[in-house]
This record gives C-alpha cells, sequence and structure tokens, in this order.
C-alpha cells in the first residue's frame, strides 16, 4: 500500500542484542533499476548478465525500526558458508555485507542466516510479467505491488513496499513471520514505500 504522505524511514539501531526482533524483511532488488540509479561497476551491472530480481537482503525488522551490525566486529564467515549463499546474492562481497550488517542480527549462524535467505526467497514468487522483461516500461508503483499480490496468495498491501529513486523502480521489500513461513504486517515499512507517480521499469541487460 502506497502512502500519498511523506514518511519517516525506519529508524536504525546499532548493536542491538542479536536474535531480538519482531520480523523479517525480504529486499528483492530490480537489477537493471539499482544498476542505472546507483552507477555500479558490480559484475550483475554488465551487460548480458541477464538479471532481473536479485536479492539485495533478509532483514531482520521491528515493528518499530531495525538492528544492525548486532555483533560490531561482524564474525568471519566461512567459505563453506558462502557456498551457502551461492545463487541467492548477485556476488559473494554483497553476501558478506547483508551478513555483517544483517546476519548477526538474527541469532542464526552465517550458514543458518544464508539458509533462512533461501527460505525467505522460495517463498515469494516473482510475478511472469518479469521474467525475461526486454523492454523499459513505464508503471505505477501499485501496479507492481499488484503483480506480487496476484502472484503471492495470502500477501496483503500491508505487508509490502515499492522502492524508488529518482523515480526508477528500485526493489520491492516483503515482510514475512519471524519463522518464515508466510507474511507479517508491516506499516512501517509500507509508508516508507514509494510515492512517485509512474516509475520507469529499466529492461533486463
Amino acid at each position: 500500500m502506497l502512502s500519498p504522505t511523506a514518511a519517516q524511514g525506519p529508524r536504525e539501531a546499532r548493536g542491538a542484542p542479536t536474535g531480538q526482533f519482531d520480523f523479517y524483511v525480504l529486499a528483492l532488488s530490480w537489477s537493471p533499476g539499482f544498476c542505472e540509479n546507483s552507477g555500479s561497476r558490480s559484475r550483475q551491472c554488465d551487460s548480458g548478465s541477464g538479471l532481473g530480481f536479485v536479492t539485495h537482503g533478509l532483514w531482520p525488522q521491528n515493528e518499530k525500526g531495525y538492528p544492525s551490525f548486532c555483533e560490531p566486529n561482524g564474525r568471519f564467515v566461512p567459505q563453506a558458508a558462502i557456498a551457502d549463499a551461492k545463487g541467492l546474492f548477485p556476488d559473494d562481497n554483497l553476501a558478506r555485507y547483508q551478513w555483517r550488517k544483517h546476519g548477526t542480527c538474527s541469532g542464526e549462524s552465517p550458514s543458518g542466516y544464508f539458509q533462512a535467505v533461501r527460505r525467505a526467497r522460495e517463498l515469494v514468487r516473482i510475478p511472469d510479467g518479469f521474467k525475461g522483461l526486454d523492454s523499459r516500461s513505464r508503471v505505477l508503483p501499485s501496479e507492481i505491488e499488484r503483480a506480487f499480490l496476484n502472484a503471492n496468495p495470502g500477501l496483503r498491501p500491508d505487508m509490502i513496499a515499492v522502492s524508488c529513486g529518482r523515480r526508477i523502480f528500485q526493489e520491492v521489500r516483503i515482510c514475512l513471520g519471524k519463522d518464515l513461513r508466510g507474511y507479517h504486517q508491516c506499516p512501517e515499512v509500507d509508508r516508507d514505500g514509494c510515492r512517485a507517480g509512474e516509475i520507469t521499469v529499466p529492461a533486463v541487460r
């Protein structure tokens, strides 16, 4: 659900106790939009990458605000844990960063966190219209949201937010229960969604 009024984003609480949170947010980036908006030179932005939606992260979240960097020194991520993340993130560096910033707040080991990311990702179905999208288009954020609602029974407008920057589609954020068995209401995340009119959805590279 998209709010027409300005909203302050969720407040970050660094160094919060690990494992103490209310639900998860699964952030799925639209890779072409991320690349166009950020000017990133990461491998996912190479021409011919063919990437559409990629996992940005799985974020422990509270009804108000969210924890981050719950172990300030982070924890070394064993190569075996990175192997568990294969195919989830567009590159290993993002996987490591997501572990440090968000995974350390989950109460899981690195391997357990990446397994949770995989369970969350398997719970959400990508609408068919985004698969192999080969032409640039303009849509309302609410249309993107509606496509996800139609593809995922049980998902409601107050459980999802569309994110944009400079009127370019960036990602969808879907709220999931702490047990990763279903969706979760998240009014604060919802209010922080894109409030632009039409936004551009860049084509897959």
